[in-house]
């Protein structure tokens, strides 16, 4: 799997002119799901996310994590991250994990995070979103699973 991890001051998914999830403080998380990927990356994914060290401490040090910080976690699926791009001038979708898979997985991957956060909300799988943040820093990393 792999994601795109922003420290955001706010950030919200809207579908259909309705927001369908929010948070302030915290993480904005873009995920694709790839043709390899099993139960066992979402996991190790969704533990990397918590505790990524990403927030400042009272040093203005990047040493607290967003369970740390108590922040919010907002979780949008993009199989475009998925993309290959090595060549051409066209995204290929081969390492994209096929639609029901990769339903099926972020599903998956939502069910975990409310399980281990206290504050979750997430985009819409398949559906046309519209996502609005608030960059804080900016703060940006891309994380890969298994890693």
């Amino acid at each position: 799997m792999i994601t795109i991890i922003q420290r955001v001051t706010s950030a919200s998914v809207t579908v259909n002119g309705e927001v369908v999830g929010a948070i302030g403080e915290g993480i904005m998380a873009l995920v694709a799901v790839e043709k390899a990927d099993t139960p066992k990356e979402a996991e190790r994914l969704l533990q990397r996310i918590l505790n990524y060290r990403i927030f400042a401490d009272s040093s203005a040090r990047m040493n607290l994590s967003l369970q740390d910080i108590g922040g919010g976690l907002l979780v949008v699926p993009q199989f475009t991250l998925a993309a290959d791009t090595h060549s051409g001038n066209r995204p290929s979708f081969t390492p994209a994990a096929a639609p029901d898979y990769g339903r099926q997985l972020f599903a998956y991957l939502q069910q975990l995070a409310v399980q281990h956060h206290p504050q979750v909300a997430f985009g819409e799988f398949g559906a046309n979103m519209q996502v609005t943040l608030v960059n804080n820093g900016p703060v940006t990393f891309i994380l890969r699973c298994p890693a």
